[in-house]
């Protein structure tokens, strides 16, 4: 239960100075420093890392100074008190996080302290970088039984749908897609072959593809030259 973490948490907060009580106002746990000013500590105790923890917290941290949440430690610390996302989470909502071991020890995980992430611009040159290739709204927010319709596999998809004409090289094909020469160089989905020196045309696995994706198929450029194969498109 939640009150076997009181007493270790009552004790670590007492040597830092703090005057401790339990369950005042609806709150777990309230220390108090009467220095000048006085300082206000509410600390929340749960077994685990929790939604229902982090509310907690939300909720008192407009009534003291800090925001503590404490919770047991697990076995092989394989717990979420482990996590990095947890830290980063407390870190930006500007809670501790304290850990308390079967032995009674406690270890602050993460100091009570205000937290600004540190601007990734690669990530953000990406996802906008993705935002703009990718064609329309293919993908519905949330999927995740089927693979992300993404700008690259768009681009490798409008390859073969211009392979399907048949056998192209990629400067017959950069113009409509810029990509095109690393898409079939690489040949990342196993679509295609080269049937000769510079020259490529679909693998069986593309032709699959074709079918797999027909609601997402681009037009291939009309300046291809050679007739389009037939694909069958049925289930």
């Amino acid at each position: 239960m939640e009150t076997s973490l009181y007493a270790p948490v009552k004790r670590f907060l007492e040597s830092l100075g703090f005057e401790v009580k339990g369950e005042v106002c609806g709150c777990d746990i309230v220390a108090v420093d009467r220095g000048a000013p006085i300082a206000l500590v509410i600390c929340e105790l749960k077994l685990s890392f929790t939604l229902d923890l982090v509310l907690q917290a939300v909720d008192r941290s407009t009534a003291c100074d800090e925001v503590w949440l404490a919770v047991r430690a697990s076995l092989r610390g394989r717990g979420r008190e482990s996590d990095p996302r947890v830290k980063r989470l407390c870190r930006l909502l500007g809670f501790g996080l304290l850990c308390v071991f079967e032995s009674g020890r406690v270890e602050i995980f993460v100091e009570p302290a205000p937290w600004r992430p540190r601007y990734n611009t690669k990530r953000r040159s990406r996802i906008l970088d993705e935002h703009r290739r990718r064609k329309g709204d293919p993908t519905i927010g949330g999927a995740t039984r089927r693979p992300i319709m993404t700008a690259y596999r768009q681009q490798a998809l409008a390859c073969a749908a211009a392979l399907a004409r048949g056998p192209a090289r990629p400067r017959d094909l950069k113009g409509a897609i810029p990509d095109a020469t690393k898409i079939l160089l690489h040949n990342v989905y196993g679509w295609f072959v080269r049937v000769e020196r510079g020259v490529y045309s679909l693998s069986d696995a593309g032709k699959a593809a074709l079918v797999l994706w027909k609601e997402n198929l681009p037009e291939p450029p009309a300046d291809l030259p050679g007739e389009p194969q037939k694909i069958a498109v049925s289930a």
